[in-house]
């Protein structure tokens, strides 16, 4: 059925990673330049330069690790696919669009098509369940600037945070009971499930961010759901650089189930 409803977007933000080999090293610099992100040493007027050289070093390996797996990043193909089907979802008057924070699509290119297409109001969402300044207090922001500038009669509401919502923790505990699933029945609950999450400068934590908080109530809230039957660790993985990191470090936890003679593990990626 038809409807003269004016058209309103679904706008998910996203990291974004390179769409090709060649463009591994503007990618690095882009992300390697966010200060929100990434706090180089030196303060802000060297954060670019050391960007650039960072970048430069970096992106052979990097370069190496896309080209096994197709030369590209998939990160924009699959938040398409979930921004239009969320849209879908919505009813006929949402459109989907996807802007991500350090490669293509940027904000100011999705913005200025919103306003060509007559698009006032939008709903925005991080596709980063769990809260944090680095990811999306980044994307918020770079995306609420670019709008004051290139769109600034768009209305919009934003979703910073969904490591709570009952949808999302059901998901996860059907990945996890299909996991366990793959093991004997007779070793079935001697399985340590390991929530890994991606780590962060301990400073972000200590100055209040609640990443921490966020990434362990979602755990709880998965095995409430699975069953307290099981043993289960969180640990906090890609850690590099000489600076204090959120702990404990996931290699670690692996090494200290093993040294205490656990036979069986269950990874669980969950930020």
């Amino acid at each position: 059925m038809a409807t003269d409803r004016k058209p309103k977007a679904l706008v998910l933000l996203n990291m974004g990673g390179p769409d090709s080999l060649e463009a591994v090293r503007p990618f690095l610099y882009n992300l390697f330049s966010d200060r929100d992100l990434i706090q180089l040493p030196l303060g802000r007027l060297l954060q670019k330069p050391f960007a650039r050289m960072i970048a430069f070093f970096r992106s052979r390996q990097v370069r190496r690790n896309y080209q096994e797996i197709g030369g590209k990043s998939p990160l924009l193909e699959w938040t398409q696919r979930q921004a239009a089907g969320i849209a879908e979802r919505l009813g006929e008057e949402w459109r989907p669009y996807v802007v991500m924070r350090y490669w293509q699509p940027r904000a100011e290119q999705v913005l200025r098509q919103l306003a060509a297409e007559g698009i006032e109001e939008a709903v925005v969402v991080s596709m980063y369940p769990h809260y944090t300044g680095a990811t999306t207090g980044s994307s918020v922001k770079d995306f609420s600037r670019t709008a004051e500038r290139v769109h600034p009669d768009l209305r919009y509401r934003v979703i910073e945070e969904w490591y709570d919502w009952p949808g999302y923790l059901d998901a996860l505990a059907n990945r996890v009971r299909e996991g366990l699933d793959n093991y004997h029945e007779l070793m079935r609950h001697d399985v340590q499930i390991l929530f890994s999450a991606h780590a962060l400068p301990q400073k972000f934590i200590d100055r209040g961010d609640p990443y921490l908080e966020h990434v362990l109530e979602t755990a709880k809230g998965v095995m409430a759901r699975v069953g307290d039957e099981y043993q289960w660790h969180v640990g906090f993985q890609s850690r590099s650089g000489p600076v204090e990191w959120m702990e404990p470090d996931t290699v670690e936890v692996i090494d200290t189930l093993a040294a205490e003679g656990h036979k069986a593990l269950l990874m669980v990626p969950i930020s």
